[in-house]
């Protein structure tokens, strides 16, 4: 090779140049090129996207921690209840990123632009709906949950101004998973990031009544959070409808459009099924749960709250596998897609086996950070490890059902959900909870076994290989 030759071979950006270029946001083609670095630039802005996500979570149970266990019932109980939204959103998300992922490497930006548009027409249609039966049956809803008449009294306005501005949650994932699907996560990234800190900033404020705000208790957790996650909208739309930008949706977009619409349900029938399917059975955890008293309830909700602070970065991981699955299907390299998804999987493992080590490790010093009342720690202690010990096969089993969502396949996952969750999880954990006497430990030992073995399942059928010829 001549030194003319030489000085034209390209080589690819070192790892921080393209964690840069990850943040700065990549105009690069997923479809072609170098697979880890494509798996690295989307990964890097949605694991910190859904790391903004999980600090949602943290921050409320650091500060209503303080305020004692009813208050923190009353969260984990009307955070089950919202387990509905979070199944639709999280639905009509997967269907979102589908739709503009395919489009996007079918080369029609235009209609990728107007896919999300309608996705966001159907999110607020369906939150005004489900957030005015939300703001007048709060106290029933906890009731039904099995609160106690203290969680009640405490949790009701909480539950009521969560439910009725549901609005922010759902647009909040519905328009970050446009942006994930046309391979702009950068956008989506600070989007949250934009909320955490008007949450972070409010949240002390408004519980406390720091400075001139006024002391709201729990109530003014709710409204913390609904005004971050509002900022971070404001912000979203905005980029959205801006010139210039990777994904553009026109006025024009926003007319109702009953064909994109019906395409969009379809799609996301699956995935609000098995989400759906999946925290129902969160709530009948929760049930079983609520029996053993609301010290059990606290712990449960302070382990799942920094559990899910791990979870959520790791879904941001397994993202990047539902976005180059649907553009590669879109550009037609299957071969291209399926190698994707293998290279995502492992790097999900080494980060959740780190971090299993350290929860398993750390179990009692991270839980003493949000409590110190015995009876709770010890509660969250063993709820923490327990299901530390299952993240190696919640790795794989989140990447997995990402690329059958990412190709548009959502009733594969919704029938693995149903057969490992109902089937298998909850009657597992009543066996092991009451008739075996194990108690709460029962529960957390259920919710173990069934994800890995939801893993092995959605394997065996990734291999297979019949979400290749999915049509969306």
């Amino acid at each position: 090779m001549s030194e003319g030759e030489f000085s034209t071979v390209e080589t690819e950006p070192g790892f921080w140049a393209s964690v840069w270029e990850a943040l700065r946001g990549s105009q690069r083609d997923f479809t072609s090129g170098s697979i880890p670095r494509a798996v690295l630039l989307l990964a890097v802005p949605m694991v910190l996207e859904l790391a903004g996500e999980s600090v949602f979570a943290v921050v409320d149970a650091f500060y209503v921690s303080r305020l004692g266990a009813a208050p923190l019932a009353a969260v984990g109980l009307t955070e089950s209840l919202m387990a509905l939204v979070y199944s639709i959103a999280i639905g009509l998300s997967m269907a979102t990123t589908a739709l503009v992922a395919r489009r996007w490497g079918e080369g029609r930006q235009a209609d990728a632009g107007r896919a999300a548009a309608q996705a966001i027409l159907a999110g607020v249609a369906i939150s005004v709906v489900l957030g005015v039966v939300g703001l007048l049956s709060a106290p029933a809803l906890l009731r039904l949950m099995g609160a106690a008449p203290d969680v009640v009294a405490t949790g009701a306005s909480y539950t009521r101004i969560m439910m009725g501005g549901m609005v922010t949650i759902m647009l909040l994932f519905l328009i970050n998973a446009a942006f994930r699907g046309a391979g702009d996560a950068s956008i989506a990234m600070r989007s949250l990031w934009l909320a955490n800190a008007v949450n972070l900033i409010l949240d002390p404020c408004l519980i406390f009544g720091l400075g001139p705000f006024p002391e709201l208790g729990l109530t003014g957790a709710a409204v913390a959070t609904n005004l971050g996650r509002g900022a971070g909208v404001v912000f979203q739309l905005w980029m959205l409808i801006r010139r210039g930008g990777r994904l553009n949706s026109r006025a024009a977009d926003f007319r109702p459009d009953p064909p994109v619409i019906r395409n969009l349900l379809r799609v996301s029938g699956g995935g609000i099924g098995q989400y759906l399917v999946a925290t129902a059975s969160w709530i009948g955890l929760i049930r079983i749960l609520a029996v053993f008293g609301s010290n059990v309830l606290a712990g449960y909700v302070i382990a799942i709250r920094v559990i899910v602070f791990a979870i959520l970065p790791a879904w941001g991981l397994s993202n990047a596998a539902a976005t180059l699955v649907g553009q590669n299907l879109g550009a037609r390299q299957p071969d291209r897609a399926e190698r994707s998804v293998w290279i995502t999987g492992w790097y999900n493992m080494a980060f959740l086996g780190g971090v299993a080590i350290l929860f398993i490790t750390l179990a009692r010093q991270i839980v003493a950070v949000f409590t110190v009342d015995p009876a709770i720690v010890d509660n969250a202690v063993a709820c923490f490890r327990i299901i530390s010990y299952g993240y190696v096969f919640y790795a794989w089993e989140m990447v997995m059902v990402q690329a059958f969502n990412g190709a548009g396949d959502t009733w594969t996952p919704t029938r693995l959900n149903f057969a490992c969750f109902w089937l298998f999880q909850i009657p597992v954990a009543w066996l092991l909870a009451r008739s075996l006497g194990l108690g709460p430990n029962g529960v957390y030992w259920a919710v173990a076994l069934s994800y890995s073995l939801a893993a092995v399942v959605a394997i065996v059928l990734f291999r297979r290989g019949r979400w290749k010829t999915t049509e969306v």
